[in-house]
Order: structure tokens, then sequence, then C-alpha cells
């Protein structure tokens, strides 16, 4: 469901990138007076107030567990003993006991009705509070010698460590808590992200992804779709063709699968879920297995009727429209139809086991009376068909069904048949919504709807109608969740009050890897949880602003080691003075570089020496667009002579670019970020390395104080405040870029601006955009971290 038709509006803990001269930010709560903002805990919890003094994290601690739990309590004690073994090199031991260790500080973790829970609540001087018994809550007790991890339940627990480990402080190399009391619980029972099931190569980062962010953000649900990406042993020739339509689109530098009737809009083909492969049965397995350790409920989904294209590579006998390429709807008039489908949905669910299957049916755009068996029958009748027979199916397997409602929706799609045309001229009609006696007669209420028209669409409808639909579908008798969620939800308080809205769960339209999700989805999945969690909705420069304080954790846990500069203790600065070209106002840079003085600043442990030489401040090259400029394509000459372990530029752009979703460019994901310039490495042996430039990716623009949305962050550069109150402040991105060839010595840089470059289109369309406007990149400093003491020879 990529929204063509319709678009919607520390290695451990809370460390934040030290910006010089800049405070970091501090979190809004509903309830000031209990300081629980404060905490540094994401989502912000409901109840929470600080005590005096720390809880020392040392190898003198032991962690508890009761010896009456559950494997899941011990499971999340493990889960705390690698975290802390993995990130900060500290092993401590697991034990199971009735009574609380003597002599010796502890970390007691388990199900709040455990008697050893209670011992430790009454050591702290606290008893549970009813609140605690909610589902999914959790309770922390840290003291200066006992902290107490206590859950309603086994994602109570879990919860609760989460929490715990945000709270982790290792400022100083000595690792702490501070004392404090949090009691909190969920606002909303449904809290799912909903993605492609990964690529072969992308399993490390997905496990990581789920383990360290989702959870840790206390989702309960994943919504996996999975099409043809396992290996199908009933229909191994969906896998074949599932391969042929991927090559053939991308091939073809295409969004959507060439060769439809009359070239008319068909639905996406959702070809890069699995990275357009397919794993094996086994490796599916275990991937449901380690998702449900992690304490979330895997929702498959396997898009049906609509969307169809897995089912039909190989089987266009069974095609809706006769004549497309790659047939998107299967024809619900044929029998054969449901043999295939449902040997489909059994294979899935004998090896996943799942409670609800989710089964697509959003985005009708098939053309109406073309298929032999179907063209004297009403569209709305046969999607009910399609739907009640599926969902008897399901029922008699005991499993629940989800589908997307905007089908379901006349306010959406439009009553009766709407008319279209296609680019050479053929005019066709397609299917309006259902009408409500339709969805009164075929469509059980037991189905959990997706609701993604949550929000006003420009030209389609109001945020007044946006409301007003989920009202309909209340009325209508199902419950729903915000499908393709954001933060960006208007009167949520309000709306949030109707009890059949369970939840909700943000997208991800596109493959599961870490470029992807690093620089796209971080603010969306942060500001939903919150949320979906506290209730309190956190949108634009302020979600921004604690999204981009988190990141240099993000990095380290997505990619699942620490950078060099957060390891190592040797760094050096790099006088790169003699190659500036730029002084003050300069062309396309809107900024006064001479407001800038001669410093030393810091990120984190790493300096860097801001200096000037004959007036000029920094070196400049232009992303050249449509116009020319003043300022040179590109500065070579930039010495640095060393084997680092990595380096660091302290760069900016002049003007904001674009970072647009990937599936806006599918067949060239790379550009979908901006490229506004490239660096060169020239090692002493000649080779180069090229180390692109993308906006949102390693780079933004120098005035980035003044963004305005959530999504304004940059997810592989930490921002640094040079000069400048926030009205007139000047801004730079400190990228470290790890050597990939360590031992080899680095003689010089070059840096080189783009020419005529043209990324994704701001439309779900066929083709790049436009060519981009022109730009300018500025390299303040450079700094290296240095190798440790090496046996290669000088």
């Amino acid at each position: 469901m990529r929204r063509r038709e319709f678009l919607l509006g520390s290695a451990a803990g809370l460390l934040t990138a030290r910006m010089s001269g800049q405070v970091s930010p501090r979190l809004r709560t509903a309830q000031p007076s209990l300081g629980a903002a404060e905490t540094g805990i994401f989502p912000i919890p409901f109840s929470a107030s600080m005590r005096e003094g720390r809880f020392p994290v040392a190898d003198d601690v032991v962690i508890v567990t009761p010896s009456d739990g559950s494997n899941d309590e011990l499971a999340v004690a493990k889960a705390l003993r690698d975290e802390l073994a993995d990130w900060f090199g500290l092993i401590l031991t697991i034990r199971s006991d009735s009574a609380l260790p003597t002599g010796k500080r502890a970390i007691v973790i388990g199900i709040s009705e455990r008697p050893l829970i209670r011992k430790a609540f009454g050591h702290t001087g606290t008893q549970p509070l009813e609140s605690n018994s909610l589902p999914e809550a959790y309770t922390l007790r840290i003291r200066s010698d006992l902290a107490v991890i206590s859950g309603a339940d086994s994602r109570g627990v879990r919860y609760g460590l989460q929490s715990f480990k945000q709270l982790l402080d290792s400022d100083g190399g000595r690792l702490s808590l501070p004392c404090l009391d949090v009691v909190d619980h969920p606002q909303k029972p449904f809290r799912g992200v909903k993605l492609y099931l990964p690529g072969p190569k992308n399993i490390p980062f997905f496990k990581r992804f789920i383990r360290d962010f989702v959870v840790a953000h206390k989702y309960n649900t994943l919504i996996m779709e999975l099409n043809a990406g396992m290996r199908l042993e009933s229909h191994p020739e969906m896998n074949a063709g599932w391969r042929e339509m991927l090559l053939d689109t991308n091939y073809s530098r295409r969004n959507y699968p060439p060769g439809s009737l009359h070239g008319r809009e068909q639905n996406s083909c959702h070809q890069d879920t699995a990275d357009g492969d397919f794993l094996e049965k086994q490796e599916v397995a275990e991937l449901a297995d380690f998702i449900r350790s992690q304490g979330i409920e895997l929702i498959p989904e396997l898009p049906s009727f609509t969307h169809s294209y897995y089912l039909l590579t190989r089987h266009k006998e069974l095609s809706e429209v006769p004549g497309d390429r790659w047939p998107d709807t299967y024809c619900p008039s044929n029998p054969k139809t449901y043999e295939l489908l449902f040997e489909v949905y059994d294979e899935y669910i004998d090896l996943l086991k799942p409670k609800t299957l989710h089964v697509g049916h959003d985005e009708l755009f098939a053309p109406i009376g073309l298929c032999p068996k179907c063209r004297d029958r009403d569209i709305g009748e046969r999607y009910g068909e399609d739907v009640a027979r599926i969902r008897s199916y399901l029922g008699r397997k005991n499993i629940g069904m989800a589908m997307w409602g905007d089908m379901l929706m006349e306010s959406v799609r439009g009553k009766g048949l709407r008319a279209k045309r296609a680019p050479d001229g053929w005019n066709y009609k397609v299917a309006g919504g259902l009408s409500r006696e339709q969805v009164e007669r075929f469509i059980p209420k037991d189905i959990l709807i997706f609701n993604w028209f949550w929000a006003g669409a420009e030209g389609e409808w109001s945020e007044e109608q946006a409301e007003k639909n989920e009202e309909i579908l209340e009325g209508m008798g199902f419950k729903q969740i915000y499908g393709n969620f954001n933060p960006s939800i208007q009167n949520y308080s309000a709306r949030s009050a109707r009890r059949t809205i369970l939840g909700g769960a943000p997208s991800a339209w596109f493959a599961t890897n870490e470029s992807n999700f690093g620089r796209t989805m971080i603010a969306d999945i942060m500001g939903c949880s919150n949320i979906l969690w506290h209730g309190d909705v956190i949108n634009g420069r302020r979600l921004s602003d604690i999204a981009q304080a988190r990141m240099p954790l993000f990095r380290s846990r997505f990619c699942g080691e620490p950078p060099p500069s957060s390891t190592e203790s040797d760094f050096s600065p790099i006088d790169i003075s003699s190659r500036f070209n730029v002084a003050g106002h300069s062309g396309l840079i809107d900024c006064d570089l001479n407001s800038i003085h001669e410093q030393k600043i810091y990120l984190g442990k790493v300096p860097f020496r801001i200096g000037r030489v004959k007036e000029k401040a920094a070196i400049a090259v232009a992303t050249i667009g449509s116009r020319p400029t003043s300022l040179p394509s590109s500065v070579d000459g930039i010495r640095i002579d060393s084997d680092f372990s990595s380096l660091l530029f302290l760069h900016a752009c002049a003007k904001p670019a674009a970072n647009r979703e990937p599936d806006r460019l599918l067949w060239d994901v790379f550009d979908s970020a901006d490229v506004l310039g490239w660096y060169e490495a020239r090692y002493e042996d000649g080779y180069t390395e090229t180390i692109p430039i993308r906006y949102g990716v390693n780079i933004a623009e120098w005035d980035w104080q003044s963004r305005k949305t959530s999504r304004d962050y940059c997810y592989g550069a930490d921002p640094i405040l040079v000069s400048g109150e926030r009205a007139n402040s000047i801004t730079m991105f400190a990228y470290e870029w790890p050597n990939p060839r360590p031992g080899k010595v680095v003689s010089e840089l070059r840096l080189n601006g783009t020419r005529g470059f043209r990324g994704a289109d701001s439309d779900y369309t066929d083709h790049y955009g436009s060519v981009i406007a022109d730009n300018a990149i500025m390299l303040l400093a450079v700094s290296i971290i240095n190798s440790r003491e090496s046996a290669r020879p000088d």
C-alpha cells in the first residue's frame, strides 16, 4: 500500500551528542510535578519521582530472579546480563532465589506478584500500587543498594528493563543509575510496527532493530509482509515468478511493474520484500521465534485480492484483468483462485502459527468488466464475498483476521464506479467503496480494521472528515487501529477516547535495512511510541530534537558495534586551513562564516580545531543545479597523511535538500536521498575510496536550528553549534568515516560537488525528479581517531 492516490499529510542509555554551547532537549510531561520527563526515559512514563543518590553498577552486583519465576523472567535477566557484557564489558552473575542477597547489592527482576519482588519492594520502603497490576505495566524502584525491575506480567517486566537500560550512565567510565521510582503502563493495547520481511543479508540488522529499537520503545506487535519472500514448497513457481517480476521492474527503472493494460495505474508490487529475494523456511521460522522471544506478537501479512502479484506471477490465468504482464488482482469468481490462495496461507500458517493474519485488501484499482467470469457481477458483492470467504476459512483454523479498511468506506473510495483514463486515452471504471448495506451484509465485525485514512488528504477529504471516518467504522461495529500512523495526528486526546480505537502502527513501505530505516523511520516510530504508550503527541522540532540526541545510540545499535570515537582516546585535529577558500557570506552560502571564532570544540571526546587563514574560514564547493555559481566544483590537496582508525568531517550544506522515502525510487534507492557531493580519500598506494555526501544521511544545512518537522534529523552525523545564538546560529555536522583499509595511509582528500543531480520525485512515479536546486558543501574542520600502537613499519 504505497500511498500513490492519496498522500497523507553511550552505547547503552540515553546519551546525547555533546554539542558545544547547546543544551540537550528536555522532554515535557503531562504530569510535571512527578518529574517523569527528567528521567530521560522514552516513551515518557506516566509517573516518576527522583530520589537522592545513585546505584553504581559494578562487578559486585548480582542479578536475582524469583525461584518460582518463569522462563520469561529469566530471559529478561539474561538480556540485562548480555547488555552489560556486550556494551560495557561488565560481567554479572544471575541467580534464582526466594530471598534477597545478604551483604550484596542486587538488581531484582520479576513479576510483581512474586514473594521475592514483594520483599524487594519492602526493602525499598514501598509497596506495589494498584496501577502496577494493569496489563503490561511495570515499576522501577532504584535505591543505592537495590534496584527492582517488576512488571504486572512478562511484557511489563521486559518494558521495565527497557526503561532501566535507558537510565544507565557511563560518564567518567563508571556505570550507574539515578535513584528513582517509576510506575508506568501503556495507554493503548495495540502498539505495532508494519514492515517487510528482511532479505537474507539483512537478518542481523532486523534482529538488532527489533531488540534494540522496537522493544526499547515498548511496541508489542509486528505486522510483517511476506508475499513470496519465503521458499514455498507448495508453490515453488511463485518464488521463480517473484524474482522475474523484480528483475523486470528494476531493470526497467520503474517503481511499478511494466506492462499494465493500456499503461494504466496498478497497485505497487512491494518487490523489495525480502530484498526481492526469498528466505528458506527455517530462516523465517527462526525469525518468528526471535520475534516472540522479544515479547512481540507477529501478525503475518499476505496481501489478497489486491496487491496479489506474488500469487499471480506464474498464475496469470487467475487474473481479474486479462492482458496485464504482471497482474495485481485475482479473480474472486474462479474457484482455482482459492485453491492457490489457501494453499499459500496454509504453508505460512503451519510454519508461523499466528493468532491473526493480515490479508491486505486495499486499493482496488482493477478495471471493471474485463474478467470473463466477473464482468456481469457487482464489484462490491464480489469484494464482500471474498472477504467473507477468507474470514470463514481463517475462523475454522481459530485465526483472527485484519485488513486495510479503505474499500469499506464510500467517504474514502467514493460511491459506485469511478471513471478513470489511462495514459493512452483508454477510458475505464474502477470500484468505489462498498455501500453501507454491503458492509453490513458481507464483512464480519470481528475483523480488525487498519485505518490509514485517519488524516486529511489534500483534495480528497479534510481533517474533520478523517475523524469522521473512524466514527463511521465504529458505527459499522468494527475495532480499528491507526495504520500508516505518524506523529502528525490532530486532536488525538479526544479521538483516543473512542474505545474501538485499539492503537496504531507506523509503516515502512520499503526494504528492511539500516540505511532505509535509519534515515526515514526513527522519528515516526519514536513519536508514535509516545502517543500509544503515554497518550502525548510530540511532533515537529521537539520530536526531531529528541530523536537527534539519541542518534549516536541508534547508529551503534543498528550496526551492532560502537564507532572508534567512542572506544578510543587518541585524537588529532587536522589543520586544513591551507585549503580554505571562502569567508563571510559567499555566493550560495547565506551565513556569516566570519562569526565563527577560532576555537577548539568537541563532539564527545573528539576535538575539532576551528581555524582561519587570511579571513577565510572554510572549504566550500558547489552542488551545481540549473544555474552557474562562483564556487568551485571541487577542492583537492586536503592533506591527511595518516593511517587513522576513523576520520571525522565537520561540515554542513548551504540549504536544505531532500531525503525522500526509499519507495519513491526503488530501482535506485541510493539516490532517494539527494547526493550533494562526495569526498575522495586517496591512499599512499594511489587507491581511492569515495565517500558520498547525502542529505539527511550524513549532512544537513547550517541553519538546521530553524527546522520545522519531526523528520528533519540527520541519521549519520551529529550536530554541533559552532556560532551564534539560536536565532542566528550556525550548526555543523560531525560525520565519522571508519577507515576501510586499516594499516594504509590516507594521503589526502578531495571534496567534490555533484552537477545536475536528479533524485526521487516528490510523488510516487516511475521517473526521477527534477534537477535539484543549487547548493554548496562547507567543510569547516577534520579530525582523526588515531590507530593504536601498530606493528606496521614506517
